[in-house]
């Protein structure tokens, strides 16, 4: 004890903060770091690696069911990689499915981006989820003498297609320019895919920079566990 201290009253004296609750505040600080921690890196791996999403629709029943949450491997063609026909993708429909979208706002914008990276909403509402059927320079085509697509002449092969779905009801041919994608969903009933935006820009193709990512992995719910297999017809 000091001479000050001794001078001064007890009840004068600035009261000093309890052990237990010196505790308390190093844990709350320890748990503040952690969390946030937990935050950036999860934000990181959404932006850079794999990105959870959510299913919104039946358009790609009955690969995918409405409310599974998929995993997007953002960097499948990333270094060298290619797109694929069968590949079963994610992409932004701006400019090719719907106009230009419009600015949610800065707290609609959080709670979307909050709800994407745990799979609970999707990240944009010009997200979609299609499997290629047609890359540049193919020629994609509906349909040969036995109700098959046709891809640069040969039948593809769909085990994919919603049971009692055809191949198709609208009728095209098509050549997949170059740096673009011929896209169509499983359920060809119940799909508003390339075929929907034939008059439109782009005559309903995608641009390959517009894909976000390839889907790898349902992850819930638990029961659909299972790696997406890509078919090439």
């Amino acid at each position: 004890m000091t001479d000050s201290d001794a001078d001064t009253p007890e009840r004068d004296r600035p009261a000093r903060p309890a052990k237990g609750w010196r505790r308390w505040s190093r844990s709350a600080r320890l748990w503040v770091v952690v969390a946030l921690s937990t935050v950036v890196i999860t934000a990181l791996t959404n932006a850079l690696v794999m990105q959870p999403f959510l299913i919104p629709s039946g358009s790609m029943e009955g690969t995918l069911q409405v409310g599974d949450r998929v995993l997007v491997n953002k960097l499948a063609y990333r270094f060298g990689g290619e797109v694929a026909r069968g590949d079963v993708i994610v992409f932004d429909g701006t400019g090719s499915f719907v106009a230009e979208e419009a600015d949610p706002g800065l707290l609609v914008g959080l709670l979307r981006t909050a709800g994407a990276a745990v799979g609970l909403a999707q990240s944009s509402e010009t997200d979609y989820v299609k499997r290629v059927i047609g890359i540049g320079g193919d020629r994609v085509r509906c349909c040969d003498s036995q109700g098959r697509l046709e891809v640069n002449g040969d039948p593809l092969d769909e085990p994919y297609l919603y049971p009692g779905d055809r191949p198709s009801n609208v009728t095209f041919d098509i050549r997949v320019p170059e740096g673009r994608l011929w896209v169509m969903g499983d359920h060809r009933s119940d799909s508003a895919d390339s075929r929907e935006y034939l008059g439109s820009p782009g005559g309903g193709t995608v641009p390959e920079d517009r894909v976000i990512g390839r889907v790898e992995l349902i992850g819930w719910p638990v029961d659909r566990w299972g790696w997406m297999r890509s078919d090439h017809g």
